[in-house]
């Protein structure tokens, strides 16, 4: 793309870069810029791994910050405050921007309308809200943990047509094909942590590890690999304790925390993750968030589902749908736990896009009310 003739088009572009570091910027959201001057595109650039260049000065500095008279695009609001980096505003300033289109304001504290407000009491034109439905959604985990502080959290299960996560007997091995495991295990890799129960670990001994070579050229750790175990079942030899892989945390009740089964499992390499006197989902969530996640993946049972639904902290749906079917009252749902008992309790989600995957259908959705709800709907359902 060598010119840009409208602010769309430039917001567009921006989007584009950003949604290209998706998995790469955490903890700082995912910002495209674009500097174009009389229609010409001058440069652009993206955020970069926590401790670069944010996106501003990632495109700025390919033109040595020589900008005069240009217009600036970025899907978020430049920052103004100092964190790893120097606050991009005053890049932007020293660097003779005429005009900034921002997406939409950053619902960090630190910012929080600050920047544009710094921008034009420099004398820069600054506009505000081009695509601003379309910048959320790109930006949809920053704005869940900002704005809730706690995890963005992407639900994810695999089951047959008619709703089954595993048979009668509890086996689940393999409900989808090659692509759906490969595209679910690419998705987890994109995430900071990823969770699951004990019965989980109990059953299929997982390694809970992304193994995504595209992945690891592109320099994304492994996530972190979180069990929820209120009784410290997990055994020590569990093969996630013993395979490359990110960290390994069990959130436990505060007993079980000082009880005689977590020194075993800290000698195996686990951290353990006291959460309250109950093991609940907002103590467990809360305890991510203190060591820094901002993106979580869940891919545990039915029971697991069914407390983070019952939560209420469900922020991205990821169903995997092969075209089988167990049958049998006892074969296990996708979620239990206590749900609705009236059908206009109903969490309210948007349309689902519907991606083929081999056999197998990929269903994803969000919460109407979500950050991404109104773009997704309008994407994928036409206009609300």
């Amino acid at each position: 793309m060598s010119r840009i003739d409208s602010d769309t088009a430039g917001m567009l572009r921006a989007l584009e870069l950003a949604q290209s570091a998706r998995g790469r910027t955490w903890p700082n959201p995912m910002v495209g810029c674009v500097v174009v001057r009389d229609g010409a595109l001058l440069a652009e650039g993206v955020t970069q791994p926590c401790g670069q260049d944010h996106g501003e000065v990632d495109a700025l500095r390919r033109i040595d910050f020589r900008a005069e008279g240009a217009t600036v695009y970025v899907n978020l609001e430049p920052c103004c405050h100092w964190g790893k980096t120097p606050p991009c505003t005053d890049a932007l300033l020293r660097s003779g921007v005429r005009r900034v289109v921002v997406g939409m304001v950053d619902p960090h504290s630190a910012v929080a309308g600050q920047g544009i407000t710094q921008l034009r009491a420099a004398g820069l034109e600054v506009e505000v809200g081009v695509l601003e439905d379309a910048c959320r959604a790109v930006n949809e985990a920053h704005v869940v943990f900002k704005t809730l502080g706690r995890p963005f959290v992407t639900l994810k299960s695999a089951v047959t047509l008619d709703g089954r996560t595993a048979t009668r007997d509890r086996l689940s091995k393999w409900i989808t094909g090659d692509a759906a495991r490969l595209h679910a295990r690419r998705e987890r890799g994109l995430h900071q942590a990823v969770l699951v129960g004990v019965g989980t670990v109990l059953a299929d001994d997982p390694r809970l590890s992304a193994r995504d070579e595209a992945l690891q050229r592109e320099g994304i750790a492994e996530p972190a690999r979180v069990v929820l175990d209120s009784r410290l079942r997990t055994p020590p030899g569990a093969q996630l304790l013993h395979s490359d892989g990110g960290p390994v945390w069990i959130c436990t009740t505060d007993e079980a925390a000082q009880g005689p089964g977590a020194q075993a499992l800290r000698e195996a390499g686990a951290t353990i993750l006291p959460c309250g006197s109950n093991l609940e989902i907002p103590a467990v969530l809360s305890a991510l968030t203190a060591r820094g996640v901002a993106t979580l993946f869940v891919e545990g049972g039915p029971t697991v589902v069914g407390a983070f639904l019952d939560a209420g902290v469900a922020d991205r749906f990821l169903v995997y749908v092969a075209p089988k079917v167990f049958g049998g009252r006892d074969a296990l749902p996708l979620a239990l736990g206590e749900g609705v008992g009236d059908p206009r309790a109903a969490t309210t989600l948007a349309p689902c896009a519907v991606t083929r995957l081999g056999d197998d259908l990929l269903l994803e959705t969000r919460p109407l009310e979500g950050p991404a709800g109104p773009w997704w709907a309008r994407r994928h359902g036409g206009d609300l």
